[in-house]
């Protein structure tokens, strides 16, 4: 049997992948949480073999929470289930210890199957992810970069990005700059609104 881990915000969702998972005769789902927060309490709890987590939940988000949970409990597999099929996430997913990366709008028996594979210790991606993420190639904005324009997406001058990252107002300045020439973006909404739509924030 196949114990599984649920981590979708969505109810209906959830309660879906749950009554799909629960048909099958080898596959038992042991629990499901709402947010990014609960999964690791969740799997230390119910000890599954594989947790299949959304990218975007309330509270830490599930490629954080991917990382929380393989750092601490290495045996879980990992498969990340999300609508949102970004190169970005897909890097920044494996990175994170995760084994799997389906999207939401695949096949049922094609989520079935990831589950299955990743138990038998195989590595399990959307192949049109896949091809895209590779023609993407990796972020290329740096770990200070990443910070300022994550900051800026929420908002607020240079000035209220300097105090909130404690940088002067032409470091903040700066990595805009390279931020935008980097996505290619004219302003830095812009640069942010790419980034975002890569998996790159």
């Amino acid at each position: 049997m196949i114990r599984v881990l649920l981590a979708d915000d969505q109810a209906l969702v959830r309660g879906a992948l749950a009554a799909m998972l629960s048909i099958e005769a080898d596959i038992e789902v042991v629990a499901q949480v709402a947010t990014g927060d609960d999964v690791l309490a969740a799997a230390r709890e119910t000890n599954p073999d594989v947790a299949l987590l959304d990218v975007q939940m309330p509270g830490k988000d599930g490629l954080t929470a991917a990382g929380e949970l393989h750092r601490a409990l290495p045996a879980v597999r990992i498969v990340i289930c999300t609508t949102f099929g970004r190169p970005g996430y897909l890097a920044r997913a494996m990175a994170a210890g995760a084994v799997g990366f389906v999207v939401k709008d695949a096949p049922p028996e094609q989520l079935v199957d990831a589950v299955r594979r990743v138990h038998a210790g195989l590595r399990v991606v959307d192949p049109a992810l896949a091809a895209e993420s590779l023609a993407t190639g990796a972020s290329p904005l740096t770990p200070r970069e990443h910070e300022v324009l994550l900051a800026a997406v929420a908002g607020g001058t240079v000035s209220d990005l300097a105090k909130q990252l404690r940088l002067s107002e032409g470091t903040v300045r700066n990595h805009l700059s390279s931020a935008i020439g980097k996505t290619g973006a004219r302003t830095s909404p812009e640069a942010a609104r790419i980034a975002e739509e890569r998996g790159w924030l």
